[in-house]
């Protein structure tokens, strides 16, 4: 949730935003409500101001005038009667005013609340401007010696890849028919060495982030209520994108909804908190399960392991200080773990600048890290698929936004309330990333090599074999 002060200050700042998101939001009627809300406010302070006077001022004169009543003769007691009803009537006519602006305001301030949650986060200041995906700016780019992605694979490697739609067939790791069969489109099913892959996966980035970097390990529930997904910038953005659990219908209090990533359940940790300074920067990673309806994504990426409706991911989400340098250099160093990981895993990747249209309503800034893919791409003379990078991470700062919208702060040294800021990035996505790690590390016998740090989970097994071999 954007500052609403800071849109009262400079307005056009944030219609720039806007634009710059491609994001249609009613800003004048927004701006118009804030200012019928606060005269509201202001003339409801005024009133409890003078309701409280008026207590202290004529509580000691009715106590005086109903003792003068009490023997005074007939001729003075109607007037005195009179000065009674006349003090008497002023609190119950403020009590009245006050009631009528109580309801001007629970009127105003839900279609106040809605327009200011639609508000989205302005971009920094050095974000290029675009206006989708096509505007992104890539950074840099790694590749393993041996391998260059500029050539493609088979020129360097010396075969004609397999696409990992083949790979899983012939080595037996995942179940396309029996998972649709199962939950229908984009479902699959993991088997043997596909399944021990992808925990291997997940293990060793979930250790990389907890052992080497001193992160905290943490478990969160992947079905939330609402106010989670709200306060995390997820509602009302991309509510069509989540799977509702509807309680309220049978009976329960409220509807939950399955969490696209676990940083829904890291941010909701500490909502409505006030934290010390000291605790900052909290650094957190998860494992979780992810659920994500792909909303209007029909007829991509439709085959294979890319663009699925579940999916675990261990993430890493950071809260620090309301601090523009300390954030970025969190942005830098969260970055640079996932090249740590990548590069241990031999996978070769880019860096790509999110450009304004394609930073999503809640990131200030963003870093997608695309990893190359042999397997996708447009098909050659041959009929073979070129490759092409595919996104596989996204690390982005949120300034003080989501902060905002949970109501997570801290108290600075000098006493100061604030909201903190937060990041997150992806660490690792499975079965995705499995994409780039069976075409990268395939040999020509259509066995795939295992990268170094996952053979301790997968029983120091160096190479991944057809079952007819394995046996």
């Amino acid at each position: 949730m954007i500052d609403i002060r800071q849109l009262r200050e400079n307005p056009e700042r944030f219609r720039q935003g806007a634009r710059d998101k491609g994001a249609e939001v009613q800003l004048d009627r927004l701006l118009a409500l804030d200012e019928a809300r606060r005269g509201i406010l202001q003339k409801l302070e005024t009133r409890r101001a003078e309701q409280n006077r008026l207590t202290k001022e004529i509580g000691p004169q009715i106590g005086k005038l109903k003792g003068q009543l009490k023997s005074a003769d007939a001729g003075a007691k109607a007037g005195i009667e009179r000065q009674l009803a006349d003090l008497e009537a002023k609190p119950v006519a403020l009590k009245n005013e006050v009631a009528a602006l109580e309801e001007e305001l629970r009127a105003i301030e839900p279609h106040w609340h809605e327009l200011l949650m639609t508000v989205p986060q302005p971009p920094a200041h050095d974000v290029p401007r675009g206006a989708d995906a096509s505007g992104n700016v890539e950074i840099r780019r790694w590749h393993p010696a041996g391998f260059d992605p500029a050539k493609g694979f088979e020129a360097s490697r010396g075969f004609r890849p397999r696409t990992h739609l083949e790979l899983v067939k012939e080595l037996g790791l995942a179940d396309f028919e029996r998972g649709v069969k199962m939950a229908g489109t984009r479902h699959y099913i993991l088997t043997g060495m596909g399944m021990r892959l992808h925990q291997a996966v997940l293990r060793f980035a979930f250790d990389h982030m907890v052992e080497k970097h001193g992160f905290t390990a943490v478990g969160v529930p992947v079905i939330v209520k609402e106010e989670c997904m709200v306060g995390t910038g997820f509602f009302p953005f991309g509510k069509e994108q989540a799977y509702h659990v509807e309680e309220s219908r049978r009976g329960s209090g409220h509807d939950l909804y399955l969490t696209g990533t676990g940083e829904v359940g890291l941010m909701g940790i500490h909502a409505d908190e006030v934290l010390p300074e000291s605790a900052l920067p909290l650094t957190y990673t998860t494992v979780s399960t992810c659920f994500r309806r792909e909303a209007g994504a029909a007829g991509k990426d439709t085959a294979g392991l890319y663009r699925i409706h579940q999916f675990d991911k261990v993430e890493q989400v950071v809260v620090c200080r309301a601090d523009d340098a300390e954030s970025r250099e969190w942005h830098r160093r969260m970055i640079g773990f996932v090249e740590e990981i990548l590069q241990a895993l031999g996978l070769p990747y880019r860096l790509l600048q999110c450009c304004t249209g394609d930073l999503g309503m809640k990131n200030e800034d963003m870093i997608d890290v695309e990893c190359w893919m042999p397997g996708r791409g447009e098909a050659g003379p041959d009929g073979a698929p070129r490759g092409d990078w595919g996104e596989t991470h996204s690390a982005s700062r949120l300034g003080d936004f989501q902060c905002r919208r949970l109501n997570l702060r801290y108290k600075d040294a000098e006493g100061t309330i604030r909201h903190a800021f937060a990041l997150n990035n992806t660490v690792i996505a499975s079965p995705r990333v499995l994409i780039p790690l069976l075409e990268i590390h395939q040999n020509a016998d259509g066995t795939v090599n295992v990268p170094e740090p996952l053979r301790p989970h997968l029983g120091g097994r160096s190479r991944i074999e057809p079952p007819a071999r394995r046996a």
